[in-house]
């Protein structure tokens, strides 16, 4: 049997096994509770026991990471684990291989646009066929970073107060803002290139365009509660925007391959995305759900296993469930509070629990009543965005219960939006969506005569981060029966954390669910609802 792991280094470490019929993948935050984290031992561990290997079993490891350089195989540190190969890979061309692969399309063009990858890359693009992946071209080298279209948008996020991985925040904010007020371009698009006005990373750059132009993006850190910042994000949205429709064109014109893919940080900007897959020299677009640096290692496991084998591998996402699922007896464990589990009890908290004859129709039950759940069921994602597998699930039919996450659970700021889930068959009816956006990563705007209905999932500019869900998915009863109760086929769906990492294991959902205000956590088979204290 032929197996293969990829490693990835830099921020969002983490680590991915394939083999013929596996393929699993995990960050290290997930496991060691630490947002953004580095490192992947605990992440390798995870996927060796997920798929009952041993090191002994693999043939080959790929590694990328971020910098000028690629990384050096001899001072990865798994030498004192075992004598395995150990190989390089382009950040860039992982990210290609996770787009590709991962998609649908036989022969497709794949932009990848992100903050840094090796050799000053930042924008590129490779032409994809069964028969491999080809770089085409990319931003010139001696450009500076600073100026390429992801770091132009960390800085500015940067200079909002927010992490530069917090990109998403910066998004949400840019529809209460005024796009037009600044009055020239951020960045110049010649042909393949692209260039934006910083000079300098972080919200160093922003403030030398601030000094150089006299233009007044409001105070750094202001979060959302300066309007000339909020003026900042609205400019540098619509800014980028423009930039990489105008790039996404100009390179599947080069290619000749009108299927897009799409990966890298940027392609997270499901606002963006949803203008590029519009776009007339557009056939098709794919995106995969770890398209930021999640994804590093899978897309270093999909190269290790081409680089072996010979095969490209295809492996289309119908989901995105890289995790391992969890047994009926490791969730009851935790309920049981035995200390195998690894349940750490943040604040302890009363609660009962039982089997459901079927956990679905409770929970839509829970859901149609106003209640607040956690959804815990199969193997976690390895994206940003929970789709259903480590899922906070509550009624999206007015604000109260998207008020109350925020206010309860969430503790986000007030102007980010959450997310509607809703059943492929009816996405059209709801939305300006004639493709599938299965993995929440296109902003279609809400039909006109729908708003009313669903004013829990949509953000002020009357868009939403629309998932669409097929059969035979986690979510997928509870849709139906939700539809049975209410008459609306969608549920409100966000990520079940708190100011934390997505939870992984039956042990992180309880401990979460004792520490916030969730009414319910449906886990498996099982209802756990809070009690008092014996």
């Amino acid at each position: 049997m032929t197996a293969v792991i990829g490693i990835n280094l830099g921020h969002d470490g983490g680590a991915a096994l394939l083999t013929e019929d596996t393929m699993v993948a995990t960050s290290e935050e997930r496991l060691n509770r630490t947002r953004y984290s580095p490192g992947w031992e605990s992440a390798l561990l995870y996927c060796l026991r997920a798929a009952g290997l041993t090191l002994d079993s693999i043939d080959l490891v790929a590694v990328s990471g971020l910098g000028h350089t690629l990384p050096d195989p001899a001072r990865v540190g798994l030498h004192h684990l075992a004598q395995l190969p150990v190989l390089p890979v382009d950040h860039h061309l992982a990210h290609a291989y996770t787009a590709y692969c991962l998609g649908p399309a036989a022969e497709a063009t794949v932009l990848v646009v992100d903050g840094a990858g090796n050799g000053g890359d930042t924008e590129t693009f490779y032409a994809a066929t069964p028969d491999g992946i080809q770089r085409l071209g990319g931003n010139p080298p001696h450009r500076p970073r600073a100026a390429g279209i992801g770091a132009t948008y960390e800085a500015f996020t940067n200079w909002l107060g927010w992490h530069e991985q917090e990109a998403g925040k910066t998004m949400a904010l840019a529809a209460l803002g005024d796009p037009g007020a600044y009055p020239e371009p951020l960045f110049e698009i010649t042909g393949t290139n692209a260039r934006g006005r910083l000079a300098a990373t972080h919200a160093r750059g922003v403030a030398e365009l601030a000094r150089t132009t006299g233009w007044d993006f409001g105070p750094p850190g202001s979060r959302g509660r300066h309007p000339r910042g909020t003026d900042a994000a609205a400019y540098l949205q619509a800014q980028t925007e423009a930039a990489l429709c105008l790039l996404a064109t100009n390179i599947v014109t080069a290619t000749g391959l009108p299927d897009l893919c799409f990966a890298g940080g940027v392609a997270l900007n499901c606002v963006a995305a949803d203008r590029i897959r519009r776009l007339p020299a557009v056939s098709s677009y794919f995106a995969p759900p770890p398209a930021s640096d999640r994804g590093q290692a899978l897309g270093c496991a999909l190269w290790a296993w081409h680089h072996l084998t010979g095969e490209l591998p295809r492996r289309p996402l119908s989901a995105d469930s890289f995790g391992r699922p969890y047994s009926n007896a490791e969730i009851e464990a935790a309920l049981r509070r035995d200390p195998r589990s690894g349940l750490i009890e943040r604040r302890r908290t009363g609660f009962v629990w039982r089997r459901e004859t079927d956990i679905a129709v409770t929970a839509a039950q829970l859901i149609a009543d106003g209640r607040l759940i956690g959804w815990f069921q199969g193997g976690s994602e390895l994206g940003p965005r929970a789709l259903g597998q480590r899922s906070i699930l509550a009624d999206p039919r007015d604000r109260t219960a998207a008020d109350a996450l925020n206010t309860r659970i969430k503790h986000r700021e007030p102007f980010r939006p959450f997310a509607p889930a809703i059943l492929a068959d009816h996405a059209h009816l709801w939305f300006d969506l004639d493709s599938p956006s299965p993995f929440m990563l296109l902003a279609p705007p809400a039909r006109a005569d729908r708003p009313g209905e669903i004013s829990g999932v949509l953000h002020t500019d009357g868009t939403a981060r629309v998932q669409t869900v097929d059969h035979d998915q986690a979510l997928t009863p509870v849709l139906t029966e939700l539809h049975r109760l209410t008459g609306v086929p969608i549920v409100l769906n966000t990520s079940f954390n708190d100011r934390e990492p997505i939870v992984e294991t039956p042990a992180h959902a309880l401990a979460t669910f004792q520490d916030t205000d969730l009414d319910a956590l449906c886990i498996g088979p099982y209802l756990v609802e809070k009690a008092d204290l014996a």
